[in-house]
């Protein structure tokens, strides 16, 4: 497998997953039908279908033009809100891409038809895991149609469940200004002080600083580590999903210096 990042929008990340084996490949919220088609035809890869994480326009809004551009393809999602679905999934539905295999993990709370795509190799091997608004690096997701118990499950309960080595690409270049609420929750984090290091000289330099991997998010991505006496103490209570309310709610009001 190989992933292929493509930047859109002010923010948003496309991308390709590349089946190497066949050459086949799936776009990822290809907001930008035009870039998405450019990378294809860079790639000189075959591309089947769409995976669509969610119904926002900024990573649905392109599936219909894309359509109209390359012709059929098959459009994965899970909520009848996503222009051009012909497929709709739910947790644990599985599909492939060439002889990639992708399994649906339901993650309603951003929206309340969120999928994550969880894709290994032929054998198993090579885990990632496309996160869209659930999973940032660093952060997660507002809860705009959904609760903190449902982002506890999304986060702690599947995504955290996955392979530590599964790499995580989320749908937005967030990770900075997640990494700054983080390191107000936990000031004495080493991990949290060098993830933000080094994603600050990325940015500095234009670079992208995804992906990231499971094991990683659980070191410094404070809504992934509610369950944490650090992260409990800087909330005030004990209660995991009790921790996840008050840090969203502070992540929404929080500004960066």
């Amino acid at each position: 497998m190989r992933v292929r990042l493509i930047p859109a929008l002010e923010d948003n990340y496309m991308y390709l997953i590349i089946d190497e084996q066949t050459q086949e490949c799936a776009a990822v919220d290809p907001v930008e039908p035009e870039k998405v088609l450019n990378a294809v035809k860079e790639e000189g890869v075959t591309l089947k279908s769409v995976l669509t994480t969610h119904h926002h326009w900024d990573h649905a809004g392109g599936n219909e033009k894309l359509i109209g551009l390359a012709g059929k393809l098959m459009v994965y999602g899970g909520d009848k809100r996503i222009g051009a679905l012909t497929n709709q999934v739910t947790e644990g539905d599985q599909f492939k891409i060439g002889s990639l295999n992708v399994r649906c993990l339901f993650t309603p709370c951003h929206t309340s038809g969120h999928i994550c795509y969880y894709v290994t190799g032929p054998s198993g091997t090579n885990p990632a895991v496309f996160t869209g608004d659930t999973l940032f690096v660093g952060g997660c997701g507002k809860f705009f149609e959904g609760t903190a118990k449902e982002m506890y499950t999304a986060l702690v309960e599947k995504l955290a469940a996955l392979p530590q080595e599964t790499k995580v690409y989320c749908g937005h270049e967030y990770t900075v200004s997640n990494l700054k609420f983080a390191v107000s929750v936990e000031p004495n984090s080493e991990a949290v002080k060098s993830k933000m290091a080094w994603a600050q000289g990325q940015r500095s330099k234009q670079q992208a600083t995804i992906p990231s991997t499971i094991a990683e998010e659980l070191l410094y991505n404070p809504f992934m580590r509610v369950r944490e006496k650090t992260v409990q103490e800087h909330a005030g209570k004990s209660d995991p999903v009790e921790v996840m309310g008050i840090l969203r709610t502070e992540k929404n009001n929080f500004r960066a210096v």
